[in-house]
Formats: C-alpha cells, sequence, structure tokens
C-alpha cells in the first residue's frame, strides 16, 4: 500500500468514517473508499460499488468478481458504540458483556458515588450530566443508547439528545406505565411522536429477565438484533 494512501485511511479511522480499501488481485491497485465516495485510486464499476456498499453495511470484508476482475474488499468500519446512561447495578453487568461483543463502552452518570473506575473497567466514565456529555460525543449510526436510571432528570436529557441524533438504537429502562409517563413528558419537552417511537421501551427483548444481569442480557440482544436489521442497513 502506498503511504499516502495508508495515510488517508488513518485518518477516516480516527475520524470513526466508515471505509474500505478496495484491491484488484490481477495487478494490485488499490482504491481506498470513504464515506460512500472514492477518496482516492481509480473509479470503480458500478457493480463493485454495490457490492462494497453491502459489504461495509454487513461488516464483512470479500471477495468479489471472476478472473481478471476479481478484488478484495477490505471493510475498515469504525467500531460500534454504547452509551449507556446511569451507572447502576444493570450498566455493571451490559457495560462488560457489550465490550466483550466489541462495542466502544461508554457510562455517562453525574453521581460520582456511582461512575467510578472501580465500578467500570475498560470503559470510558463521565462523571457529568447527559446533556453536557451528549453533544460532544459526536453520536452516529453505529451508536446505541440506553438509559437505566429511571430519573427524569438524568434519563430526559439523554433522550432528548438521542432522540436528535442518528443512534441505531435508543432503549429506556422502565415499566409500561413508567415508559407512558416518559412520554407524555417528552411530548411537553417539543419531540413529536416520530421521534418518540423510536425509543426502546420497555427497553430489552422479552425474555422474562428479573435479574440485573439478565436484564443486561435482554438490552444486549435488542441491540444487537436491531444493529443487524434489513430496514436499517436500507436506510444507512
Amino acid at each position: 500500500m502506498k503511504g499516502s494512501l495508508l495515510k488517508s485511511l488513518n485518518a477516516a479511522r480516527m475520524e470513526r468514517k466508515p471505509a474500505a480499501l478496495i484491491t484488484r488481485i490481477q495487478d494490485g491497485s488499490q482504491t481506498l473508499f470513504v464515506e460512500n465516495r472514492v477518496f482516492a485510486g481509480p473509479e470503480l464499476d458500478h457493480s463493485i460499488e454495490l457490492e462494497l456498499k453491502n459489504a461495509i453495511l454487513s461488516d464483512k470484508s470479500r471477495i468479489i468478481g471472476d478472473g481478471e476482475n476479481r478484488v478484495f474488499i477490505h471493510v475498515f468500519n469504525p467500531s460500534k458504540r454504547l452509551v449507556i446512561v446511569g451507572a447502576v447495578h444493570i450498566a455493571q453487568s451490559l457495560a462488560p458483556m457489550a465490550y466483550t461483543a466489541g462495542y466502544d463502552v461508554s457510562v455517562i452518570d453525574p453521581r460520582s458515588p456511582f461512575a467510578t473506575a472501580e465500578r467500570f473497567p475498560n470503559v470510558k466514565i463521565f462523571c457529568k450530566w447527559p446533556d453536557e456529555v451528549m453533544p460532544e460525543l459526536d453520536i452516529d449510526r453505529r451508536t446505541a443508547i440506553v438509559t437505566l436510571t429511571h430519573d427524569p432528570k438524568i434519563d430526559d436529557p439523554a433522550l432528548t439528545c438521542a432522540l436528535n441524533s442518528d443512534a441505531f438504537y435508543i432503549g429506556s429502562l422502565g415499566s409500561r406505565n413508567t415508559h407512558a409517563s416518559r412520554i407524555e413528558r417528552l411530548q411537553e419537552a417539543g419531540l413529536n411522536r416520530n421521534q418518540i417511537a423510536r425509543i426502546n421501551g420497555p427497553v430489552g427483548l422479552n425474555i422474562k429477565a428479573i435479574l440485573p444481569a439478565e436484564i443486561a442480557v435482554s438490552i444486549l440482544a435488542q441491540i444487537i438484533e436491531c444493529s443487524h436489521l434489513p430496514n436499517r442497513e436500507k436506510d444507512a
């Protein structure tokens, strides 16, 4: 790989931009594709671009084509992220599970006794209010957001930020009655029905979870399910 191409690829990865390196196997020529366009190198055939977009959406590198037209598509997508609002017991189970599943995990909670490195190893911790932190996180289509505090002072500002972002998943802990009250507050705050409908509430798949770790499993399973939904891929 040319040094200039490697430099551009590394820059795209640092900026969390979806990228792919397309190498023509016959002659080794390479094209760098960043954010839905050719960034450097030869232009691509239309058929390759279609396969390329599918590869980026599915996070899977692959070889396509036949004979002289064989190319290797190497996908360099940014890692998926999970933003957890509320450093509670469920978060203590959810954070390491998500980390193991390949997510970059952040925990936000203004309550200093909860948001500590001892309780949350291997994750980024922000001991601040969500509306102070979340605008700085560049929330994108590879980000999931979950609120867990049950406290409207903390959850509602986080949900407002989430609903105004491109996050692929938004979930909020609470019973159906709690969620109904949450919807009323968010509507009063100016959010419309379509926006609010993006919230998975009560959060998680219905697996009859009771214990904090079981609830964490149900949440992560729903996030993973949502990340692979065909409609999401179509819209991305």
